[in-house]
């Protein structure tokens, strides 16, 4: 006695009611529904992060545009002082050897190069006959001026002038 329908209480089969169908219908659209609204704030909160992103790049851009601007100024700067000091150094070894030879003629006079030898060296290459120097300490230690330069005779000395082109500085 068994029934075609396979149900064995031999109860007719329950059908699926529209009601049922509605509620099926009704979940299904809840559920799309739901998916929309999801991936509509996940799309928002895409977008945002990407605005974000974007206001981010912008600052680092402006940023690294001040640091490389105050390092192209900072490096001018460097140049600019390395140049002064080549040329400080240049004035700085002319009158060494200046001060070298003027040391060195005080030095001829006071020992007394009137006797034995009759020229004296410089450490410029510059070459003095004893006579160029006759009566010359004499006018230098008894003199009251104390002014060195005016009394050796060197007040028509020009200031030295050096470039930074003389040398190659990097």
């Amino acid at each position: 006695m068994a029934s075609s329908s396979g149900n064995s209480s031999g109860s007719p089969p329950v059908q699926n009611s529209g009601s049922d169908e509605d509620l099926l219908n009704l979940r299904k659209r809840k559920r799309m529904q739901s998916n929309r609204e999801s991936a509509r704030r996940s799309r928002q909160r895409k977008q945002k992060q990407m605005d974000d992103l974007t206001v981010q790049v912008a600052q680092l851009k402006k940023d690294n545009g001040q640091i490389s601007s105050g390092i192209d100024m900072t490096t001018q700067q460097y140049v600019s002082v390395e140049a002064d000091n080549s040329v400080l150094r240049a004035q700085m070894m002319e009158l060494t050897q200046r001060l070298d030879s003027l040391n060195e003629i005080l030095s001829y006079i006071n020992s007394g190069g009137r006797g034995g030898s009759t020229t004296a060296t410089a450490t410029g290459g510059c070459v003095f006959e004893a006579e160029d120097f006759q009566g010359f300490g004499d006018e230098i230690f008894n003199s009251n001026n104390n002014n060195l330069w005016n009394s050796v005779g060197f007040n028509h000395l020009q200031p030295i002038m050096a470039s930074s082109e003389m040398y190659d500085c990097y």
